[in-house]
């Protein structure tokens, strides 16, 4: 079971040899559980992003940047664990706000860049296994009015379509413990920490390299439905637009894509559409 950071060592005090000829200055020091760490929140579009792909419909995909607009990101330690796919809600022990606003371009640096710091807070030592966040639309900047923006270039067959795709449907977003090949968001009293909102672009174009009957790929729009709107080689589209050029089936598949684009590394978050 996950224990508050302000529980305190137990047992008796740490005795401290002395040898002959220490001073003060040369002791050990020694640490508490209540002494703080720091918290650091990254925003990671992946290898989809970063080094472009191929859709499930055979589009090479490479962006020039996604713009998410992050809200509200609180970290938490909950006991018990939170699960995105039970039918619970959050039992936080522990609640560390993040950042406030804040809009990241998923895109920027290069194929092997690092996820996007966002922010770096001071907070308590303990498990931090859980993270929310809203996104709003962008009050100001390059994706102003948008809470996500993609703007990139699709090749297929010698043909090119540049994008500039527009949503502006805000979500909630409550996520369990990172899923990925280690673990993060346990806090070591003077130490530091990572937390990561991972966002999966193959749920809204599907994967290539996966089964035409794959999950991945029956559950994704693809971008044939996108390069049908273009005029000669250029699409430029917001989410209302889609709604009115996209047949009903297409448009809900995007609708679905766009939701589900939000995890923790492979974990999965609980997702709310909010009205505005």
């Amino acid at each position: 079971m996950n224990r508050p950071a302000s529980i305190l060592l137990s047992g008796a005090a740490v005795v401290t040899a002395f040898l002959g000829g220490c001073t003060a200055s040369d002791q050990p020091q020694t640490q508490t559980a209540d002494e703080p760490g720091t918290l650091a929140l990254r925003a990671n579009g992946e290898d989809f992003v970063r080094q472009g792909f191929v859709t499930k419909d055979g589009w090479q995909i490479d962006f020039e940047h996604v713009y998410v607009n992050l809200a509200d990101v609180k970290a938490y330690q909950s006991d018990p664990p939170f699960d995105a796919n039970a039918n619970e809600s959050l039992k936080a022990i522990a609640e560390i706000p993040l950042t406030q606003t804040q809009t990241v371009d998923l895109a920027e640096g290069d194929e092997n860049a690092e996820p996007i710091l966002v922010s770096e807070v001071e907070a308590p030592a303990g498990q931090y296994n859980a993270l929310s966040w809203d996104m709003v639309p962008a009050q100001a900047g390059p994706a102003a009015g948008q809470v996500i923006m993609l703007v990139g270039t699709a090749n297929k067959d010698g043909r090119t379509v540049d994008f500039t795709l527009k949503f502006d449907q805000p979500y909630s977003y409550v996520c369990g413990d990172f899923v990925g090949e280690s673990r993060k968001g346990i806090l070591q009293p003077q130490a530091n920490a990572d937390l990561e909102a991972t966002f999966h672009f193959d749920h809204l174009f599907g994967d290539g390299e996966a089964a035409a009957d794959d999950e991945i790929n029956t559950g994704a729009l693809g971008f044939d439905p996108i390069a049908d709107l273009a005029a000669g080689s250029e699409v430029e589209a917001d989410l209302a637009q889609l709604e009115q050029q996209l047949s009903a089936e297409n448009y809900q598949l995007l609708k679905n894509a766009l939701m589900g684009l939000a995890h923790v590394g492979e974990g999965h978050c609980k997702e709310t559409e909010v009205t505005t």
